[in-house]
């Protein structure tokens, strides 16, 4: 049996969903149960659990052969990240108790940095307090994912101008697919080890904005070119965007900009996915 937190999601889904075609027997960690319904469809066992909630997470943990946890993705948090720190104590403390055989957990690409993360602090709360329990303890971090185009499909498609933080625009990035952390990270689950292992994750092919606003072109039947947000607008536009503490995500995007955030070259284990970005725009265009 394996604990898979986050199963509403695109990681977590697509882990929980890899076990079960592989046969496994999966327990589907969810918030509400209202979406419990096609989870139970697939044969999954169902524990409600916020991730917040150390009793109830401790309980849907017993028993398990692993668990995958991850803190509940939020692009506007509070300031000094509240929420992550909750959910990072709350599932710490119930993997301590429970004792699964081991522990996969979502993290990000520059998740090892203790500061210029941005957003991405938020899976290093996470790193940090998994790091405090005695279990063996598996950290994915991915590159980029190639699901947040998604936010570049309504001004491509109506603008033919791919707006772009990534800057400068001819430099290729490491991007990979959701579906194929849910890969390696169920691959992983299944597997053992002792002691903490890192896992870093990227597609088959590095892009830039350049070839992103090209793919995103043929996509939509049009003409799409890259075209730069100005970094003296970002601040003013988060908060138009409703984000009321917008420097995490600002920092985000500088820290790949200057390359602070990326992967550690030669220290870990490091996977390369099968999924190419044409597929993920071709499912994100028909979603949108």
């Amino acid at each position: 049996m394996y604990a898979i937190t986050g199963v509403t999601g695109q990681v977590g889904g697509s882990m929980a969903r890899a076990l079960l075609k592989d046969g496994h027997a999966v327990r589907a960690v969810i918030r509400d149960k209202a979406k419990a319904a096609p989870w139970q469809a697939l044969g999954a066992e169902i524990a409600i659990a916020d991730l917040g909630d150390e009793t109830a997470l401790t309980e849907a943990f017993l028993g398990t052969e692993g668990a995958f946890v991850m803190i509940a993705p939020d692009f506007a948090p509070e300031p000094g990240f509240p929420g992550a720190r909750r959910q990072a104590a709350a599932q710490a403390g119930a993997l301590a108790k429970a004792k699964p055989g081991r522990v996969v957990a979502l993290s990000s690409i520059g998740g090892h940095r203790e500061s210029g993360l941005g957003l991405i602090t938020q899976v290093h709360i996470l790193e940090t307090e998994l790091a405090r329990i005695d279990l063996p303890t598996g950290i994915l971090r991915p590159g980029w994912f190639m699901e947040n185009a998604l936010w570049d499909i309504a001004p491509a498609r109506e603008t033919g101008r791919m707006p772009s933080f990534l800057q400068p625009l001819d430099r290729q990035y490491p991007m990979v697919a959701t579906a194929d952390i849910g890969k390696v990270g169920a691959q992983a689950l299944i597997q053992s080890w002792t002691g903490r292992r890192v896992i870093e994750i990227e597609g088959p092919k590095r892009y830039s904005q350049h070839e992103l606003a090209a793919l995103l072109g043929t996509a939509l039947g049009r003409p799409v070119g890259a075209g730069l947000v100005p970094r003296d607008t970002w601040e003013a536009l988060f908060k138009s965007q409703g984000t009321a503490w917008p420097q995490p995500r600002m920092e985000m995007v500088d820290g790949f900009n200057a390359g602070w955030i990326d992967f550690e070259p030669g220290k870990h284990e490091h996977v390369t996915g099968e999924t190419p970005f044409e597929a993920v725009l071709a499912d994100l265009v028909k979603r949108a």
